[in-house]
């Protein structure tokens, strides 16, 4: 597992209190088999980045897998990966899914082909446990579930829009945004 991004070395978070550490840049990966795309408030910026869309565009030519987690759908979207392709992201993006070609669908997993994109974080669990299903089969998916326990009870049913409500959705695009600021 390799950790890229467009240069190696620290890569902070939008608040600038959190660095993880790309190994490599991009381009030093010529055919990965799987390629995952994270989300969050950082990556309105790769939309407009050709060589991120480029190299994700060549990536996925020659992936097994070519995933996204949150609103790294996006990103994939924009590199032209998800053109007429039904896919999900982060409640709060599907419209703009939408503008970048993709095709919106309401579900917390989307697989098509190879392309598999998860909406919000924790979809990207369940992504990642299906994911694992396919590589190394399920009972391994099923001991590494195990291992994080991944026994999901949430304390309250509002983990999507449809179940939250309106007013409950106003606060978390409310609070949402005083987190990008």
């Amino acid at each position: 597992m390799v950790f890229a991004s467009t240069t190696p070395g620290p890569v902070r978070t939008s608040d600038g209190r959190l660095a993880l550490t790309a190994d490599v840049a991009l381009h030093e990966i010529a055919a990965p088999d799987v390629v995952v795309v994270p989300g969050g408030p950082g990556v309105r910026e790769l939309l407009e980045d050709d060589g991120v869309a480029r190299w994700l565009h060549d990536a996925h030519q020659t992936s097994t897998w070519t995933t996204s987690v949150c609103t790294g759908s996006l990103v994939l979207a924009a590199a032209g990966v998800l053109s007429g392709v039904p896919a999900t992201t982060h409640y709060a993006a599907v419209d703009l899914l939408r503008d970048l070609g993709a095709v919106p669908v309401a579900e917390r997993v989307v697989r098509r082909g190879k392309v598999i994109t998860a909406a919000g974080v924790s979809a990207g669990i369940d992504m990642a446990l299906q994911l694992a299903a396919l590589l190394a089969g399920d009972d391994v998916a099923k001991a590494i579930q195990l291992i994080i326990e991944y026994d999901p009870q949430p304390p309250f049913d509002a983990g999507s829009p449809a179940k939250a409500g309106s007013r409950i959705e106003d606060l978390a695009r409310t609070l949402g945004r005083a987190t990008q600021e």
